[in-house]
């Protein structure tokens, strides 16, 4: 067995989030539906987190034991030709970058030091942005946005952003950086990196900077929400729509490892 790292993306329009869950469509189902069909064996697959309902991501990893020893291995000529394949067998919405090979021990979660997200929105109504961009309805000032923004920056308790019940072993996080980018007249995009997220908190830190923008807060009214440490402080968790993992990143000597075995050397 080799273990390998897969670099994917997906529009999470149709699937109820990345993690497999009963009777309902998830990435993961689908890409190790397919590991099967290639490989006739079960390749089970751990992400690198887990996305919610209808979430995207344009770059997320996962990780796999690959079955170097199987006849099946002669079917491709290297790791680029069976990505080639296994995209040829995936859904549409769903397409892998890269495999390749990583340390023995590689953990896609575990082993991530850091991650980010970008949160998409727009003003006027546009058919190609259509479940992949929050339009947002009411006068915003994003000037407004930014100037809260600083406030989340830090290593700090994000308790206030996590969704209720989740089993969470700790709500510190180290958010690295956090800001509002002009894309043109029309977009606007919301961008944060953070050694690790709470579940639903990058929708919730969005919904209160919503309400921010819109005058139901102050910018300096971050920080109470902050440290209120409570669920209900802060706004309604935006849209999943508009939100994208779009980082992750991973010391260098799990990319630096070097496997004994050569791809199709059986």
């Amino acid at each position: 067995m080799t273990r390998v790292f897969i670099e994917l993306s997906y529009d999470g329009s149709d699937f109820h989030g990345w993690q497999r869950q009963p009777d309902r469509l998830t990435v993961q189902q689908v890409l190790e539906e397919q590991l099967q069909v290639f490989m006739a064996q079960p390749i089970p697959v751990m992400g690198c987190g887990r996305t919610d309902t209808g979430v995207h991501a344009s770059y997320f990893v996962a990780h796999a034991d690959w079955p170097e020893n199987s006849p099946r291995t002669r079917q491709y000529r290297d790791w680029e030709d069976a990505v080639w394949k296994l995209n040829g067998m995936l859904p549409p919405d769903v397409a892998l970058k890269r495999i390749v090979p990583v340390h023995p021990e590689a953990h896609a979660r575990f082993d991530a030091n850091e991650r980010g997200y970008v949160y998409r929105m727009h003003f006027q109504k546009t058919p190609f942005l259509k479940g992949r961009s929050t339009r947002i309805y009411r006068d915003t000032d994003f000037d407004r946005m930014q100037a809260a923004c600083v406030y989340l920056v830090g290593k700090r308790d994000f308790a206030s952003f996590c969704k209720l019940g989740s089993d969470q072993g700790t709500t510190m996080c180290d958010v690295r950086s956090a800001e509002m980018v002009k894309l043109n007249e029309n977009e606007w995009q919301f961008v944060i990196r953070a050694d690790r997220f709470l579940r639903n908190m990058v929708r919730a830190v969005i919904g209160t900077l919503l309400e921010i923008g819109q005058g139901r807060k102050e910018p300096e009214d971050m920080l109470q929400v902050i440290e209120a440490l409570d669920r209900s402080a802060a706004g309604k968790s935006a849209p999943s729509e508009g939100l994208y993992l779009n980082e992750v990143n991973y010391p260098s000597s799990i990319w630096s490892y070097k496997p004994n075995v050569e791809r199709g050397s059986n």
